[in-house]
């Protein structure tokens, strides 16, 4: 499963929103909400390093398995921009 930061971040902010409802019609305390933001953004730092993780994995993989491909299409680009540069 991929994870998904856009998702994380509508989640969290949508939580966030129902917090200060909640703060705002007095269910809840001060020390509650400072509490439960905490808890939140350490909920959404764990989706972040997941989705970065998950992304440099990813990225670490096609170089691994694409390296003389990518090299010869980076080699190829510089011939071409020096060619064109020079002509």
């Amino acid at each position: 499963m991929t994870p998904n930061l856009l998702e994380a971040t509508h989640e969290y902010w949508h939580k966030l929103n129902e917090l200060e409802a909640a703060y705002q019609r007095g269910e809840v305390t001060l020390e509650e909400v400072d509490a439960n933001v905490e808890e939140l953004m350490a909920e959404l730092g764990r989706s972040r390093r997941a989705a970065f993780s998950y992304c440099f994995s990813g990225v670490r993989r096609l170089w691994e398995e694409q390296r003389e491909a990518i090299v010869g299409v980076l080699g190829l680009g510089v011939l071409t921009y020096g060619w064109l540069v020079v002509r």
